[in-house]
């Protein structure tokens, strides 16, 4: 039986991949940090079926521990201080959590048991000021965000540890990727979450920032896959994952309140509070790659993607009242 440790493992991400290697047959274990007020809502339904380890990526002695409790075939390296907009607020902290961490996993792995195969979990945003459209494994990176910054160092440690240690270690580009899981900060959710309490009569408006800015969207649980994919070839590379198609985020607020019958204009504000100190405009993924190598593809379209999470959003406020 193969075993594979998942870091942020109680993440949108993390629990879909958990499934997914479950549903193959793995023995899974995740690290989850020790916090007064655990949040397992992702991974409820899985806690009888994995084993969690206390640890945390900023302490090298605790990932050290996990790798010597799990004996992991494989590692994917998913958590991190992921979200934008409060990397400017906590950028040292974003930096050791998002960059400095790899550093801190690929160097346990490489005391512990170097032959593990190791998956990095690479963003998209390292793009930023992009430099090519669409973007693909060869565009330079030119990140516009503390949080970027730090995805960077990330992606190349991994590269460097592969080019000098002979490591199997893989960086997976993803591009935005969505689900009911979706954390609450992140606009996807922000737009669903309140499509659902305005229809349902909790909500009265919406206040978002840059509406025009572009983003590949895809849904987390086709782009799992791909992580899993990249893990079993015979050589280690990097892919970017993506749908090579763009939308704004006014496209995303027209199907969400379309799709319940109500008109965007009428409840939705734009302030300028929430627009980002560097915007990045647009981010289109090259996905060529990933499909001729891999065999992968996107089952889930971006309005079926919407429609999932806005019916997932007015299931759970119209039972929680």
């Amino acid at each position: 039986m193969k075993k594979a440790l998942i870091t942020g493992i109680t993440g949108q991400d993390g629990s879909y991949l958990a499934e997914l290697l479950l549903s193959k047959g793995y023995k899974v274990y995740g690290l989850k940090r020790r916090t007064a007020t655990p949040n397992f809502e992702n991974i409820n339904h899985l806690l009888d079926k994995i084993e969690l380890i206390s640890g945390d990526l900023l302490d090298f002695p605790s990932l050290i521990n996990a790798i010597k409790i799990s004996d992991p075939d494989e590692i994917y390296n998913l958590a991190a201080q992921s979200f934008v907009a409060d990397s400017w607020v906590q950028s040292i902290y974003t930096g050791q959590a998002t960059g400095l961490s790899v550093t801190n996993m690929l160097e346990a792995v490489r005391l512990t048991k170097p032959n593990i195969r190791f998956y990095q979990a690479s963003s998209s945003e390292m793009y930023g000021k992009v430099l090519e459209i669409p973007q693909k494994e060869t565009t330079p990176f030119y990140p516009r965000s503390p949080y970027a910054v730090a995805k960077v160092y990330g992606h190349w440690i991994t590269v460097n540890y592969r080019e000098s240690y002979g490591m199997y270690t893989c960086s997976g580009i993803l591009f935005n990727h969505e689900s009911p899981r979706r954390g609450l900060e992140f606009v996807t959710r922000k737009v669903t979450k309140a499509v659902a309490r305005i229809k349902l009569g909790l909500q009265k408006e919406l206040r978002l920032g840059n509406l025009d800015a572009k983003r590949d969207w895809g849904y987390a649980g086709d782009y799992v896959n791909a992580m899993w994919l990249m893990l079993q070839q015979e050589k280690p590379d990097d892919y970017v994952i993506a749908t090579g198609e763009t939308h704004s985020v006014k496209e995303l607020v027209e199907i969400a309140f379309s799709y319940v019958g109500l008109d965007w204009k009428k409840y939705v504000v734009q302030d300028p509070k929430l627009m980002r100190p560097a915007e990045v405009d647009i981010l289109l993924g090259d996905p060529h790659k990933a499909k001729e190598k891999l065999g992968w593809k996107t089952e889930v379209s971006f309005e079926e993607l919407i429609k999932m999470m806005v019916d997932s959003d007015l299931n759970r406020f119209a039972n929680s009242n």
